[in-house]
C-alpha cells in the first residue's frame, strides 16, 4: 500500500510539474508574440514617417534641397520610432531638433508639414506611456519647444503654415503627450489596484488559515491537556483509569493530526479529494467533548441544503464553543442546537458550567467565530446565561436570505 501510494505521489507531482512547464511555456511564447507585434508595429511606423516625409519633401517631383540632405531628415524623423518604446527621451529630442531644423530651413516644405508633425506624435506618446514624472514633461516640453520654434521661423516665408498651422502643431504636440501620460497612469492605477486586491486577498486567507488551525488544534489540544492532566491525576491514585485516558489522548491525536492534513491540503497546488466536515460529523465533537466531562447533548434539524461553506462555518462555530468549554468550564453539561430554517442555519451551544477566567490574550476563538458568522451576514452574540453558564447563539444566511 506504502508503495502505491508513493507512486501516486510521484504520478501526480509529475503531473504538476508538467502543468507549470506547459503554463510557462505559454506565457513566454505569449510575451514573445507581444515583443514581436510591437516590433512590427514600431517598423510600419517608421517607415510610414519616412515615405512621409520623402514625399512632404518633393516639390513637382524633385527636391529643391540636395537629396542627401533630404534623405537625411527623412532617417533622423523616422528611425527613432525604431527605439521610442526603449530609449523615449533620447528619439523625442533627435526628432523634436530635426522637425524643428527641417520647418525653419525649409528642407520640408512650410506647407507640407504632416512628416514632422507625424513623428513628433508618435515619439511624444511613447514618451508619456513609458517615462513618468516631471523628465517626460521636460522632455515633451523642449521637444515641442523646438517643432513650434521651427514653425514660427516657417511663418516668416509666403506659404508657411501661419498662426492656425503653428496652433495645430502645438495642439498635436500636447495631445499625442496626453494621451500617451494618461494610459500611463492608468495602467498604473489597474497595478496599485491589482497589488492591492492581492494583497487583501493573501490578507484573507492568512486570517481564514489561522481560524481554521486555531479551531482544530485549539481544539483537540483542550481535549488532550484535559486527559493528560486527569491521567496524570489519577496514575498513583486510580491506575486502572489511566489506559482509557491515554487511548482518548492517542485517538484525539490522531484525529487533530487528521483534520490538520487537511487543511493544510488546501494550501498544496495538486487537487486534495479529502470531503471537509458536514453537520453529521457533529456528533464526533460531541463524543470528544464527553472525553474530556463535557455531557453534550446534541440536536441537528435540517440543513442538507446549506452550502459547504456555511456547513463548515457552523462545525467551526460549534467546535470552538465546545472547546472553549473543555477550557473553560469543564465538568459540565452542553446542549448544541443547530436548526435550519428559511435559508438559515441557527447554531446555539449553551453550557451550565461554572467560567474561570480565561488566560490574558485568550479571545481568538470568540474573534474568528464573529469573523465566519459576518462573512455571510449573519449574526453572532456570546455571553453568560441568567440561568448561569454561558451561550453562543449564531446565524448564518444562505440561498435566498442572503
Amino acid at each position: 500500500m506504502g508503495r502505491r501510494s508513493g507512486t501516486g505521489a510521484s504520478v501526480s507531482s509529475d503531473r504538476s510539474l508538467s502543468t507549470r512547464g506547459l503554463t510557462r511555456a505559454a506565457s513566454a511564447v505569449d510575451n514573445v508574440g507581444r515583443v514581436i507585434l510591437r516590433r512590427l508595429m514600431d517598423v510600419a511606423l517608421a517607415a510610414a514617417a519616412w515615405l512621409i516625409c520623402l514625399y512632404a519633401a518633393a516639390e513637382d517631383g524633385s527636391y529643391h534641397e540636395p537629396p542627401w540632405l533630404t534623405f537625411l531628415t527623412a532617417t533622423l524623423l523616422s528611425v527613432p520610432l525604431l527605439i521610442s518604446w526603449q530609449w523615449p527621451v533620447a528619439g523625442t529630442l533627435v526628432v523634436g531638433v530635426t522637425a524643428g531644423a527641417a520647418l525653419a530651413f525649409g528642407i520640408v516644405p512650410d506647407f507640407a508639414s504632416t512628416g514632422p508633425l507625424f513623428s513628433m506624435a508618435v515619439v511624444l506618446f511613447a514618451l508619456g506611456l513609458y517615462v513618468g514624472g516631471r523628465r517626460s514633461f521636460a522632455a515633451a516640453s523642449a521637444a515641442s519647444a523646438v517643432v513650434l520654434i521651427g514653425t514660427v521661423v516657417a511663418d516668416i516665408s509666403a506659404d508657411g503654415p501661419g498662426l492656425a498651422g503653428t496652433v495645430f502643431a502645438a495642439l498635436i504636440c500636447a495631445a499625442s503627450w496626453a494621451l500617451g501620460w494618461t494610459l500611463r497612469e492608468r495602467r498604473r492605477q489597474a497595478a496599485l489596484t491589482a497589488a492591492r486586491a492581492t494583497e487583501q486577498a493573501v490578507s484573507d486567507e492568512r486570517l481564514r488559515i489561522a481560524r481554521e488551525m486555531h479551531d482544530i488544534i485549539g481544539h483537540s489540544l483542550s481535549l488532550i491537556a484535559v486527559k493528560a492532566a486527569i491521567a496524570n491525576h489519577v496514575a498513583q491514585q486510580r491506575p486502572e483509569e489511566l489506559p482509557a485516558a491515554l487511548a482518548v489522548i492517542e485517538a484525539t491525536s490522531k484525529q487533530a493530526l487528521e483534520e490538520l492534513r487537511r487543511s493544510v491540503g488546501e494550501l498544496r497546488t495538486e487537487p486534495v479529494f479529502t470531503a471537509p466536515p458536514v453537520l453529521a460529523d457533529l456528533s464526533h465533537l460531541a463524543d470528544r467533548a464527553a472525553w474530556a466531562g463535557v455531557v453534550v447533548s446534541l440536536a441537528v434539524r435540517g440543513g442538507e441544503d446549506a452550502p459547504e461553506g456555511v456547513v463548515l462555518a457552523a462545525y467551526r462555530i460549534v467546535q470552538e464553543s465546545l472547546t472553549n468549554v473543555v477550557k473553560h468550564a469543564a465538568p459540565a453539561k452542553c446542549h448544541v442546537d443547530v436548526a435550519a430554517s428559511d435559508g438559515e442555519l441557527r447554531i446555539e451551544v449553551a453550557d451550565d458550567g461554572t467560567r474561570r477566567l480565561a488566560p490574558a490574550g485568550d479571545g481568538m476563538g470568540l474573534a474568528g467565530m464573529r469573523e465566519r458568522v459576518a462573512a455571510y451576514g449573519g449574526s453572532f452574540t456570546a455571553g453568560p446565561r441568567k440561568a448561569g453558564g454561558f451561550e453562543v447563539v449564531a446565524t448564518l444566511p444562505y440561498g435566498g436570505a442572503r
